[in-house]
């Protein structure tokens, strides 16, 4: 993989991981269209803990004060346990997903260009219906966050925006919009680390798999992946409070129309 070829596809991580146009289904188009088969395991690694390192940096202070709160015994310190165990029991389907789903997904739609569009048709569909129904009134509860991590299950399908998935289905229960931002960037948060660490552990059981990619690719890699995923956390936040999907259900439909055509040819 040539530094530019890195730096390219760590800037469409970067990017899709936050704005809701998926970042599976836009690095399998990004590596169809550059001709890179298996961008390696090493590679995953960086870009994925590029962009949750960005997610840090820009939820710091909610972090620090979760971290700050679960031990005290207050209002506070109750609010930051339960937001905490609703983060935790978001995760239950994801954890079904990939205990008993994940293999047979990743072997039938893995380079499945096709299904890649028709995913991504159906993320523009979603984001249409969230844009237009989504309303306020409602809150977190048990219920919500159980959908909404039913949501974060579905997005593991390549063209499935996590963000788009979670974010729409917050709104669409009624959540509060700065609410539903927030809780959708900070419950993807256990599951990138934890998808990161394995991958980490992988890494170590075969050193070879760290050959397949330059060293310096991997950092350009990861710096494009961070800055870039900054900078899409930050405007994803303002566009869900400005309610600005329309335009992302546009692209969505469009890119998932070209890979429906890429698969074809």
């Amino acid at each position: 993989m040539e530094i530019w070829e890195a730096i390219l596809l760590g800037v469409v991580q970067g990017l899709t991981e936050f704005l809701p146009v998926s970042s599976s289904g836009h690095l399998e188009l990004g590596k169809a269209l550059l001709g890179i088969n298996d961008a390696g395991l090493a590679f995953s690694v960086v870009v994925h803990g590029a962009t949750a390192l960005s997610t840090l940096v820009v939820f710091r202070k909610d972090i620090r004060d979760l971290l700050m709160g679960l031990p005290q015994r207050s209002k506070s310190g109750l609010v930051a346990r339960t937001f905490a165990g609703y983060v935790l029991f978001s995760m239950l389907p994801l954890a079904v997903v990939y205990v008993f789903f994940m293999d047979v997904l990743e072997a039938r739609l893995d380079g499945h260009i096709g299904a890649v569009g028709m995913a991504l048709m159906a993320t523009a569909a979603m984001l249409y219906w969230a844009q237009t129904r989504g309303h306020e009134g409602g809150r977190l509860g048990w219920i919500a966050v159980l959908l909404i991590g039913c949501a974060q299950a579905v997005a593991v399908l390549p063209g499935i925006s996590r963000s788009g998935a979670t974010i729409s289905a917050a709104l669409l229960l009624g959540i509060n919009r700065s609410e539903a931002a927030r809780f959708s960037f900070l419950m993807v948060l256990p599951p990138i680390l934890g998808a990161t660490a394995l991958e980490v552990l992988d890494l170590m059981e075969e050193p070879a798999l760290l050959s397949s990619v330059s060293g310096l690719a991997l950092g350009a890699a990861a710096l494009a992946a961070f800055l870039s995923g900054l900078w899409a956390c930050q405007t994803m936040i303002n566009l869900v409070k400005r309610n600005g999907f329309k335009g992302f259900a546009v692209y969505c439909a469009a890119m998932g129309i070209l890979a429906v055509a890429l698969s074809i040819l």
